[in-house]
Parts: C-alpha cells; sequence; structure tokens
C-alpha cells in the first residue's frame, strides 16, 4: 500500500503482524499496538510512538512529533508490470468489514468512482477504482470480514478491449 504525505511517498508492506515501511529512502518496522478513535499506539523499530489521525472526507492528517502530514492514500490496486493485462484486483489494506458494495459485475465504472466502503480500526475506507473500465469480479459481499491483502474486486480497463 502506497500513502502520500505533502508529496512524499510512504510503502507499506505487510510483514506478519507488523508493516515493512519505507519512507524518505529509509526503512523502519511498523507495529499497530493500539488504536483509539483519533489515535494509533504505534512501535517504530522499537520506539513507541502516538500518531493522531483526524479526517475530513478522503482527507486525512496525522500528527507525530509535532509535525502533521496531509496523508493520501494511492488505490489498493496491485500493480502490474509495464506491458501486462489490463485488469487491476483491488485488495484490502487491512483487515475489517465490508459495509456497502456500490456496483456489480459487467457494471461500467469512472476512474475515482467509489466501488465498495470498508470498514476498519474504527475508520472508512472506500475502495476506488483505478480507472475507467468494468467491474470484471466481486470477490466479497456486505457484511463479510476480509483480511489485509483479500481481493476484493477486479476492473478491467475498457481500452483492454479493443
Amino acid at each position: 500500500m502506497k500513502l502520500i504525505f505533502d508529496n512524499t511517498t510512504l510503502d507499506l508492506k505487510p510483514n506478519g503482524k507488523s508493516y515493512i515501511a519505507t519512507f524518505d529512502g529509509k526503512t523502519a518496522t511498523v507495529e499497530i499496538l493500539r488504536t483509539e478513535k483519533g489515535k494509533l499506539d504505534l512501535l517504530i523499530d522499537g520506539k513507541r510512538v502516538i500518531a493522531y489521525v483526524s479526517a475530513d472526507n478522503a482527507k486525512r492528517w496525522v500528527t507525530v512529533d509535532g509535525r502533521t502530514f496531509l496523508l493520501t492514500k494511492s488505490s489498493g490496486a496491485k500493480r502490474r508490470g509495464a506491458g501486462g493485462d489490463q485488469a487491476s484486483g483491488l485488495t484490502a489494506p487491512m483487515p475489517g468489514l465490508v459495509r456497502s458494495v456500490n456496483v456489480v459485475e459487467g457494471e461500467s465504472v469512472t476512474k475515482g468512482q467509489t466501488l465498495m466502503v470498508l470498514e476498519a480500526m474504527k475508520m472508512e475506507i472506500r475502495i476506488h477504482a483505478p480507472m475507467d473500465g468494468v467491474v470484471k469480479s466481486l470477490a466479497v459481499k456486505v457484511g463479510q470480514t476480509v483480511e489485509r491483502e483479500q481481493e476484493l474486486i477486479k476492473v478491467e480497463s475498457q481500452t483492454s478491449k479493443v
């Protein structure tokens, strides 16, 4: 999962119960110890850190050690190599519960359209279409619990149907 803080990318890769985080060319192990509304208790390379999170629709602000970052999230799409197929499998960024599914298989979607909503750690996570395309498959339904990196939906680019 890639997160963008004020034009700097934070890349998070699951590693068991923790994440490997790469930020500004540095790598750290991050573990979520506890969550409360608007507050994350983290262990970053063995050091306990408190992060405060506030949100306004799709925007999130994270404050750590007195520094506040505007956070945006790239889609949960697994990246394909150049020249690969034009289908994008969207995965769950973290364990959660499927709150809504807003599309059906075969439906045309536009880039940025909200396809489904997950609830995780008391947050609402919107899964957006990474491109204009057609819903190729739905792997989940409302009320289902999903695991981190579990495939949720596949969107096929309209250009691949040429």
